[in-house]
């Protein structure tokens, strides 16, 4: 049953709990999927077959004797290479670690064993996630699955191309600047970005870092919100971890409530049924404020008010302005760079890791002030914006997938780019916001190139996000489109 792979996450629970199919099976067909597959795309780069499969027959006694362990019981899985594995190597894409076998679980492992999952291995990612396209010395470069001579995005681009060719069911990955909304547009699959804390990854040296966030990563909207449900959820070793669990993104996706900072739809349990939008109040921009976008990237993303119109959304184009963002992203970045990596042997690091830690080097106190108020006046603005519109409509990134071979983009629609970053500023300025955003499969170029629209929501109001996505995604049909591989 080769097809098993191509069933959403959901699907798959659902026939495990009814016991019309084994962990085992499904585990097989995973690990028949990666070997047909996988040598193409180069997603998944630390396979754990054996342990695999006695990890799901483990799973299948427990079922048998009516001990499920939780909502991903029995679905094989794979976590980004940045995310410590126990007794798998875990390299963070760099040479530095390649030999690296952690001996404890990341937090956002632990919660998804928990729950039951069935871990394959890890997923391939730019030296220590820098940049949205995935490449290192370790395991080179992984490809997109719609045309193999493209990039699959980054940093989270292992994940998203694994997904889409159906070698795993569900995926973690990490958002700093767009690297888990890049690859998911990329790919044609979804992933959210969260509210800060609501995924928590307690840190040694970052705790308070608000930029870099975990999150799902899934073929459909339903599917990150049942992932969701199990890595959301207090942790008091995260001191900016919020209150409560994961259990309110459980069930199925109904409809957001309009004016959500007043209604409070964060604390309002999924509905069993509908799917429309009447009276959500839409604001579209198709350039965050006069961002060069591609031709066709816009094209795509232009047809995603009108689908939200005929879901009884009330859409208005809006001139937004972030440019605020930018300079504050980068210092807080460079910032992040010089505390994780400075202390890091500099000449066996990659061109773009030790650039960024230049920078963070040159970061001065005022520098910092001047970023702090930077984004906490754009975090005022934006909570009046969020009083006259329940979501933002925006492309994810200003380009389809770039060739492989490029390291990045260097210009967009005839505007050259100053550097690796700034090819992806629709992403890292909506990171700044301190909201949820996700991205959503919106259609494809000429070319057949997957194109996603970002959804971006008030803070905190990640539940209305995926209500939002999930009508989106059922009212277009995009995401079934798989790639030919």
């Amino acid at each position: 049953m080769t097809d098993l792979c191509d069933l959403t996450a959901v699907e798959m629970a659902a026939l495990l709990r009814a016991r019309d199919v084994r962990a085992v099976e499904l585990t097989e067909a995973h690990l028949r999927r990666i070997e047909q597959v996988n040598g193409r795309v180069n997603a998944i780069v630390t396979l754990v077959a054996d342990r695999a499969l006695a990890e799901a027959a483990a799973a299948d006694a427990d079922l048998a004797a009516g001990r499920p362990r939780g909502p991903l019981h029995g679905l094989p899985v794979a976590h980004k290479d940045l995310v410590d594995t126990a007794g798998v190597r875990t390299t963070y894409g760099s040479p530095l670690f390649a030999r690296h076998v952690p001996a404890q679980d990341a937090l956002i492992v632990q919660r998804m064993r928990a729950a039951g999952a069935i871990t394959l291995g890890k997923t391939n990612t730019p030296e220590f996630g820098t940049g949205s396209h995935t490449v290192n010395e370790v395991f080179g470069v992984t490809r997109n699955p719609y045309d193999t001579t493209r990039s699959a995005g980054g940093s989270s681009g292992g994940a998203a191309a694994a997904l889409a060719t159906g070698m795993v069911a569900l995926a973690d990955g990490s958002d700093m600047g767009g690297s888990l909304r890049n690859p998911a547009s990329f790919c044609n699959v979804a992933g959210l970005r969260p509210t800060p804390g609501l995924v928590p990854s307690p840190s040694p040296t970052a705790a308070w870092y608000t930029l870099s966030v975990s999150g799902p990563m899934a073929r459909t909207v339903g599917d990150l919100a049942l992932l969701l449900s199990v890595i959301a959820g207090f942790d008091r070793a995260s001191p900016l971890s919020l209150p409560g669990d994961g259990s309110r993104f459980a069930g199925p996706l109904g409809p957001p409530e309009t004016g959500s900072l007043e209604t409070g739809s964060l604390e309002t349990g999924p509905p069993e049924t509908g799917a429309g939008l009447a009276g959500l109040r839409v604001a579209y921009s198709p350039d965050l404020g006069g961002l060069p976008v591609d031709p066709d990237v816009a094209a795509v993303t232009a047809a995603a008010p009108a689908v939200f119109e005929s879901l009884g959304a009330r859409v208005e184009r809006v001139d937004l302005d972030l440019s605020d963002a930018e300079d504050a992203f980068r210092v807080y970045r460079a910032w992040h760079y010089a505390l994780s990596f400075g202390d890091l042997p500099q000449d066996r690091l990659g061109g773009n890791v030790r650039w960024n830690v230049a920078r963070g080097l040159e970061v001065t106190g005022a520098d910092l002030a001047r970023a702090e108020r930077l984004r906490s006046g754009l975090y005022q603005r934006m909570d009046a914006f969020w009083r006259e519109y329940d979501l933002l409509l925006a492309p994810v990134s200003q380009v389809p997938p770039f060739p492989a071979e490029d390291p990045y983009v260097t210009s967009v629609a005839g505007v050259p780019m100053p550097d690796y970053l700034a090819w992806m500023r629709s992403a890292y300025w909506v990171s700044v916001l301190h909201a949820p955003a996700a991205s959503v499969p919106c259609g494809f170029t000429p070319a057949g190139l997957p194109v996603g629209v970002q959804l971006v929501g008030p803070p905190f109001e990640d539940l209305a996000v995926l209500r939002a996505a999930a009508a989106f995604e059922a009212a277009t049909g995009h995401g079934s489109r798989r790639p030919p591989l």
